[in-house]
């Protein structure tokens, strides 16, 4: 049991260190949050948290050398490239008549999917499980089922935990900001997440090789 309480805290350390670094994500969670409350942290990651699941048992289907191929990252690259593109292009489009109040409670349908999609579309993501968190999880195997579980519940807990603050801290702070602050913020996340889709789309533009 002592054991498990290892896995569960090491994985929740790790999980905090990589959810917590800015990413696409993020953006689009203090997008959303200011919107449509403070469920949409939660509601995002209950997506990711389900696409992980199908990730982790793909891996242990064998398809960790598939996931990382250089054509899965092309694909993973231009799609996902397109997809935060489009996002983004809808903050800027909402700018001019955004509202620090809600427009209502985020609602359970779309979002999830969201979530999904944003973590879908990220290779760096794909690569981070097919690489760093299969190595942890072949560790994890060692106890067993409860030891994979107790890897994957402080991976996901430590995700839902930040992006939980995030949003409440984003809907509360509606409170604080001026609507030109908070319009303001929502066009740094919007660039932020245009720029990082250019990246994706430029890197996935330079793997790709006709002659292969």
């Amino acid at each position: 049991m002592e054991n498990l309480w290892i896995i569960f805290l090491t994985s929740l350390t790790i999980g905090f260190s990589g959810a917590m670094m800015p990413g696409p994500m993020l953006s689009a969670t203090i997008g959303e949050s200011g919107k449509r409350g403070w469920l949409v942290g939660p509601l995002f990651i209950l997506g990711h948290g389900i696409l992980e699941l199908m990730l982790l048992a793909g891996l242990f289907l064998g398809l960790a050398p598939l996931l990382t191929s250089r054509t899965a990252f092309l694909v993973i690259a231009l799609g996902g490239g397109s997809f935060m593109i489009w996002m983004a292009w809808g903050m800027f489009r909402s700018l001019p008549g955004l509202s620090l109040e809600t427009t209502g409670e985020a609602r359970g349908g779309f979002l999830p999917l969201t979530g999904a999609l944003m973590s879908l579309a990220n290779p760096y993501w794909i690569i981070w499980w097919a690489t760093i968190g299969l190595g942890y999880v072949m560790g994890a195997r060692e106890k067993g089922f409860t030891g994979v579980a107790a890897f994957f519940a402080g991976h996901i807990l430590a995700d839902l935990i930040w992006y939980t603050f995030v949003s409440l801290g984003v809907h509360r702070g509606r409170r604080l900001m001026s609507p030109p602050i908070y319009r303001g913020l929502i066009a740094l996340c919007a660039l932020f997440l245009a720029g990082y889709a250019l990246y994706l789309l430029v890197s996935g533009f330079r793997t790709w090789d006709p002659a292969v």
